[in-house]
């Protein structure tokens, strides 16, 4: 069965190229060209990944981004931003994007990095994770690896699925220096074309939820290296 993408993009010429492409290229499209529309498409039926242009009239693509995940829609989503707009790219992953296209853009990079965000968020892709193990407990936080999900002093933390997983990683490793490429391989994979600012702006984005806890666990930077998780007393597995 072909995977679903939503297009939402206003610009016409453009929004007929994504749609051509990814047709071509085996994907069932669907392109819509009001922002309003667009989210209500995402809410309303099944995709498999949405993209998404920021400028967009009526509401943008930042408001939209905000409003899917906090209605719990965790599609993958692909950002479209203007040549040199690193505060789009940044703004975008803080909304909850997980892949962006700078335009203007190649066919080649547009397809490669459909594929690779798809790859990534397959089923195939979750990190697997001991039967027995139903919790994790880390000085105030308790992480349910099957549930994504983290309490830290009886209060659930939202966070993204890929903050949750960076997250689970280091959890794992305790005091140990972790590098920006060591978090892109196994988080994103080794296929993942984006720079190591995502990484920087999930484990930013990560350390602030984390701050609710006042004695739990926090995330040092190693300047030029990467980062270590200090653990307030030892790691307890659950018995």
């Amino acid at each position: 069965m072909s995977q679903k993408v939503l297009v939402i993009e206003d610009e016409p010429t453009l929004a007929r190229l994504l749609s051509y492409n990814l047709t071509q290229d085996g994907y069932e499209t669907t392109v819509v060209v009001h922002g309003a529309e667009g989210l209500q498409t995402a809410l309303q039926r099944s995709f498999d990944l949405v993209i998404l242009d920021i400028m967009l009239p009526e509401i943008n693509g930042f408001e939209i981004l905000t409003k899917l995940r906090q209605n719990g829609v965790r599609t993958p989503v692909i950002i479209l931003t203007a040549r040199n707009a690193e505060e789009e790219v940044v703004q975008g992953l803080k909304h909850g994007a997980d892949d962006y296209i700078t335009k203007p853009f190649g066919v080649a990079e547009l397809l490669a990095r459909v594929s690779a965000v798809l790859r990534r968020s397959g089923i195939e892709d979750v990190r697997e994770i001991d039967a027995s193990e139903k919790v994790i407990t880390a000085g105030e936080l308790s992480i349910y690896p099957e549930k994504y999900e983290v309490i830290v002093n009886g209060e659930s933390i939202p966070l993204r699925p890929k903050e949750f997983e960076v997250l689970l990683y280091m959890v794992q490793r305790p005091g140990m220096v972790i590098t920006r490429d060591d978090l892109m391989n196994v988080v994103w994979g080794f296929d993942y074309i984006g720079g190591q600012r995502t990484v920087d702006v999930h484990v930013s984005s990560l350390r602030k939820k984390l701050e609710l806890g006042q004695q739990s666990v926090q995330i040092e930077s190693i300047r030029g290296v990467g980062y270590k998780l200090v653990m307030p007393k030892r790691l307890v597995q659950p018995k």
